[in-house]
């Protein structure tokens, strides 16, 4: 009988791995088949039987780094994207404070705004954003690329799910001795959720990143663009390299690059903040 189980249990593994390695050949193989593709010519792209490279095209990275712009629109996506976030995180944390832990009246209907704006379609907010920017003088700006996401509605609600986990008692023991609602926010409630945290910073700071629609609309310099655009704009659509496939596929690389180490750095935490794990112990 004690075999019998083992053997069940082998099986089990066995089978669990077959899923889990077959699943993530099909997730990983995108990115594969992208870098053997700027590794090769543009003959051998075009040619459905050539998977391999015949000899791995190195100058194609060379090209994209060191003879076209892309660094700087790397740049340009990096430094907004982290401003951006920062702020998100900072009103994010203060309104979803605010919503638990301060008792004031319309409380519970003010969240309710907030979330109602969630279901608006983000096309419907792109007409009056354009008109503020405008009136403020901030369009083909950098500055208003970051004031008009510095606010995330996913953020408020996932860090207004994780403060309810923190315990009242904490909070009421904080106050009584002296600490005021910034040092409550920052040294007792932030610690205890840094997963949500983390989760939010990810989430939200890879929508930034790859963002095309928005800064399309209201920056047209080619020192203000960000990634997505100058993918287009110099790789894809007659720019610099026009249809030179392996170069668009070198770029795709380095742009994807910065995301990978990011996540490779933040995933324990990232899938911590998923499940709900606030860091506390029961």
């Amino acid at each position: 009988m004690l075999w019998e189980m083992k053997i069940e249990r082998i099986f089990k593994k066995t089978g669990k791995f077959i899923v889990l390695f077959i699943f993530s050949v099909f997730t990983i193989f995108p990115f594969i088949w992208m870098l053997l593709s700027a590794l090769k010519t543009k003959a051998e792209i075009m040619d459905v039987g050539a998977f391999f490279p015949k000899e791995y095209q190195w100058q194609n990275f060379v090209d994209v780094v060191f003879h076209s712009p892309l660094l700087k629109y790397v740049g340009n996506s990096l430094f907004i994207s982290v401003v951006t976030l920062v702020l998100q995180i900072v009103t994010g944390a203060m309104i979803a404070y605010a919503i638990v832990f301060m008792a004031f009246k319309g409380r519970n209907a003010l969240f309710a705004v907030i979330m109602g704006t969630y279901m608006l379609p983000t096309a419907a907010t792109y007409i009056p954003s354009y008109i503020i920017l405008a009136n403020w003088n901030l369009l083909n700006t950098f500055t208003g690329l970051i004031i008009s996401n510095c606010i995330s509605i996913f953020g408020i609600f996932l860090l207004r799910q994780a403060f309810m986990q923190v315990p009242k008692g904490l909070i009421e023991a904080a106050r009584i001795d002296g600490a005021n609602h910034w040092t409550i926010l920052w040294k007792v409630v932030c610690p205890m959720t840094k997963s949500s945290f983390i989760t939010m910073g990810l989430m939200n700071f890879i929508t930034c990143y790859n963002s095309y629609m928005w800064p399309s609309l209201i920056t047209d310099s080619d020192e203000k663009m960000m990634v997505s655009q100058g993918l287009r704009k110099f790789f894809i659509e007659g720019g610099s390299y026009g249809t030179e496939w392996p170069k668009v596929m070198a770029g795709s690389a380095l742009i994807v690059l910065p995301l990978l180490i990011l996540f490779a750095f933040t995933q324990k935490w990232f899938i911590s903040g998923i499940g709900g794990d606030t860091g506390m112990k029961g």
